[in-house]
Order: structure tokens, then C-alpha cells, then sequence
């Protein structure tokens, strides 16, 4: 396990990377943060003991073997711009659309650059995060967060990255199905309970991986069922090509 690790960027991504590091860890890295987002690294370097906050992003890349830069995509050159960067570092690069190539040339070094993407439940070491090129070292990180998926390309990375933008449209459906429960009468806070206990029932069914997704659906359903119903009436055929015309899409920017 590596010893020292920075984190440029600490939104959700980086906070949920520090948890699952730290959290019941009997020894953890030092970890060390940029000091954008006061708040936010002032209160995770009071919850962990080895947490640090930095007076600035060399800081953090100086006194790290792993750098995991997350900032946001439109500001990685003003957060990254100057920065020196020696060739004996591993530079993590968590930030959606950015390609190895862009990073280098901003970064100007010949150190190791591996893309990866994380996902929030890296805080429960849960998270099965897809990296590119595989390196011993990222993918160890990764391993310890919850399980790590080498890619052997970019484009293959690309084309997970785009999958990962289907996450809010899950919470955004799970939302609509707890309005429209209260729009029949229903108080909002029992729907919003029967909601999420139906679908973490969901979740624990696909940790049985000796069962294809097509299968899962199969089994949770009876020929001219109220699942049968919903899933042909409303996930049609038309709307299944609609879902990968946007998929597409959103690869194509990536």
C-alpha cells in the first residue's frame, strides 16, 4: 500500500477517496490535501489523524508518491498550470474527459499518467473502478478501495467513463417513482422509504453475478405480470435506442 498519497481536488470523488483510505484503517497513508474547499479538507483533517491540508498544490504533489488529481474538468489548467511534476511520482487522473495526452501536456512530465474512475462507494471500499493504462501501483490503490478493471485502451476506458453518466438519471428515477407515490396520496416520507428499501433490494440481487442481468429481469418477472406490464409499456424498444443514441453521443465528447 502506498504511503503517501495527495489529492488535488477535493470534491465528492476526493472526499469519498480519503474516507476509504482512512476510515477503520489500523494504518493508513498520510494523506495530503490542496487547500481549495476550506471547509471541506479542514474537516476531513480533523476526522483523520494522518490527513493534511497543503498550502498549495506543489505541496501536495511534492510531498506524495501518488497524486490523484480530481478537480473539475474546466478548471485543470488554472489548478494545474506550473505545477512540477518529477518523473518518480504516479499521477492519478480521475477528472471525466480528460485524456492522458491533454494532461501530459499541461503537466510537462514524463512521469507514470493513469486514468481512473472512481465512483462515490470508493468510501465503503465498494467501488469497482475501471483504470487506464494498468500500473502496479494505481491498481493496487484501487484494489484496496473496493476492486480495480484494467482497460487495455483509452477508448475502452472512454466507453466506461460514458456509462458512469447514467448514475444521476438512476437517483433522478427512484425520484420520480416517490413523487408520483405522493401524488397518489401516499406520504411523501413512506414513499421515499418504500422506494429505496425496494431498490437496495435490487443492489444486494446483482452481487449474485451467477445470474446475467437478462436473467435477473426474468426472474423478478411473470408473464403477463405488473413487471412485464411496466417494462414493455413504457422501456420500449424506442426508448432502449433513445438511452444508446445518448450514450453515443456523450462518447463521441469524450
Amino acid at each position: 500500500m502506498v504511503k503517501r498519497i495527495g489529492i488535488i481536488g477535493v470534491g465528492e470523488i476526493g472526499r469519498a477517496i480519503v474516507a476509504g483510505l482512512c476510515d477503520g484503517a489500523d494504518r493508513p497513508p498520510e494523506v495530503f490535501l490542496s487547500p481549495r474547499g476550506a471547509g471541506t479538507v479542514a474537516e476531513l483533517s480533523e476526522r483523520y489523524a494522518s490527513v493534511r491540508v497543503c498550502a498549495g498544490n506543489q505541496e501536495v504533489v511534492d510531498r506524495s508518491e501518488v497524486v490523484i488529481i480530481a478537480v473539475r474538468r474546466h478548471d485543470r489548467h488554472d489548478a494545474l498550470a506550473g505545477l512540477r511534476v518529477a518523473g518518480d511520482k504516479v499521477v492519478v487522473n480521475v477528472m471525466a474527459g480528460v485524456g492522458t495526452d491533454d494532461l501530459r501536456r499541461i503537466l510537462a512530465t514524463d512521469a507514470p499518467l493513469v486514468r481512473a474512475i472512481p465512483l462515490p462507494t470508493v468510501r465503503e471500499r465498494r467501488s469497482v473502478t475501471v483504470t487506464y493504462p494498468s500500473h502496479p501501483v494505481a491498481d493496487s490503490l484501487f484494489e484496496h478501495l473496493g476492486g480495480v478493471l484494467p482497460v487495455a485502451d483509452e477508448a475502452a476506458f472512454n466507453v466506461f467513463s460514458a456509462l458512469t453518466g447514467t448514475l444521476t438519471t438512476h437517483y433522478s428515477y427512484l425520484a420520480t417513482l416517490t413523487r408520483w407515490t405522493a401524488d397518489h396520496g401516499i406520504d411523501p416520507g413512506d414513499a421515499d422509504r418504500y422506494v429505496r428499501g425496494l431498490f437496495q433490494g435490487v443492489g444486494r440481487s446483482l452481487g449474485d453475478e451467477t445470474r446475467s442481468l437478462h436473467q435477473l429481469a426474468a426472474d423478478h418477472e411473470t408473464p403477463k405480470g405488473n413487471n412485464e406490464r411496466i417494462r414493455t409499456t413504457w422501456f420500449t424498444p424506442a426508448n432502449a435506442q433513445a438511452l444508446g443514441k445518448a450514450l453515443d453521443d456523450l462518447l463521441a465528447d469524450l
